[in-house]
């Protein structure tokens, strides 16, 4: 067996210290603390869809992370991931490969690259992600239940361009600079991740509600999120709109004083059938200053494809010293959409058309909105843990 002891490592050699302790040693020892990056990029024809995650629990002592893509065409689609676990390095140096899947940092916070090989389930990539805005650091998160709490981190987002290719079932897709656009976020500090441990008395019925929106168009992108309590009470949210820029034209996103949207279910799910989202700025609320982008659903990724509630590959579950596995499903999946909601697929990223109105000008894009709503949400309809929304419900 490894040793696990905190001990020197490459990174002590760096003035990265945030603690009196070696790197490997982290500030809190809550089991639940985690590093992470996510990747997501889409074809302008939505014929290819991916996402990468990859994640880092040093007190769990665990190491993750699913390559998950996207393929076919509205006569039918596919999504063919591979997920792999490994135990977590000793050298941070070392944390950014785990099994057939590497991240790797090019240029800080510029361009990073994402490689797989995994022939065995259908995937092979070699794909490089390149800045389209730099990194937007959005309020940080710290949400609390009863006296526990269940976040406490600090996320960037960035939008970016794709280069290089994909290979599903042999089938090699090259992916030209301009084709294939994206986002990507990096995240760290304590999320609930891992084998679930007894929490003691109840305190709350289980409620998590989520969107989150990064859009990009030719010459900006926007960016959105909400987390909200069942009563519509918002503990976070993010508004931004980023021109596209370059290290050497650098121009810094403009920060929204204020978001609101308007959602409505498709029957049956808890997905999104319409969205529109206001971005009000700093400098005024009346009409005309502030925009609103409006969403069009074409399909969605399923982020149990990147271990998101999965019941086999959830994030930060120790499976063992290195394992490896894949898997493919129809999109739509059949549980995601019945009397009786699976819950492997609620947490979902729809593929969206995207136009915008107000100050921004006329203009359309392409991005995702990402969904995630477990539990009663009053301003949408939604009741129960996983009881899908009812015609009409709507927020």
């Amino acid at each position: 067996m490894a040793s696990v002891l905190a001990v020197l490592s490459s990174f002590d050699d760096f003035p990265i210290h945030q603690t009196p302790y070696p790197v490997v040693r982290t500030a809190s020892t809550d089991l639940n603390h985690y590093d992470r990056y996510f990747f997501h990029g889409a074809t302008a024809d939505r014929r290819l869809v991916f996402g990468t995650a990859m994640g880092l629990y040093p007190n769990r002592h665990v190491a993750d992370a699913s390559f998950s893509v996207v393929v076919g065409d509205d006569d039918g689609r596919e999504q063919v991931s591979v997920h792999a676990s490994r135990r977590a390095p000793g050298d941070r140096s070392e944390a950014n490969t785990v099994g057939p899947i590497e991240v790797e940092v090019i240029e800080p916070l510029q361009a990073l690259r994402v490689a797989v090989d995994a022939p065995e389930h259908g995937i092979r990539a070699d794909l490089t992600f390149v800045r389209r805005s730099p990194p937007i650091e959005e309020p940080h998160f710290e949400h609390r239940v009863g006296n526990r709490t269940v976040m406490d981190s600090t996320r960037l987002t960035q939008f970016g361009g794709w280069e290089g290719w994909i290979e599903v079932d042999g089938e090699l897709t090259d992916l030209e600079p301009g084709e294939t656009i994206g986002v990507r976020d990096r995240s760290w500090g304590i999320r609930t991740v891992g084998e679930r441990a007894p929490a003691g008395a109840p305190v709350a019925d289980p409620q998590f509600f989520w969107l989150w929106a990064p859009i990009n168009f030719d010459t900006f992108s926007t960016h959105f999120d909400v987390n909200e309590l069942f009563d519509g009470h918002r503990w976070h949210q993010t508004g931004f709109v980023a021109p596209v820029s370059t290290p050497e034209t650098a121009v810094e996103p403009e920060v929204m004083r204020a978001v609101d949207y308007r959602l409505t279910w498709e029957p049956g799910t808890r997905r999104m059938s319409t969205c529109e989202i206001d971005l009000v700025p700093w400098d005024g609320t009346g009409p005309g200053e502030m925009s609103t982008v409006r969403l069009e659903r074409h399909f969605d990724f399923y982020m149990a494809g990147l271990g998101y509630l999965h019941p086999e590959w959830s994030h930060g579950v120790w499976k063992g010293e290195l394992e490896v596995g894949g898997e493919r499903w129809p999109v739509p999946t059949p549980g995601a959409s019945s009397e009786s909601l699976d819950p492997t697929y609620i947490h979902i990223q729809s593929l969206v058309t995207a136009t915008t109105s107000g100050a921004l000008g006329d203009h359309q894009g392409a991005g995702i909105l990402e969904q995630l709503a477990i539990g009663r949400h009053d301003p949408t309809g939604l009741t129960g843990t996983f009881d899908p929304a009812r015609p009409n419900d709507t927020a």
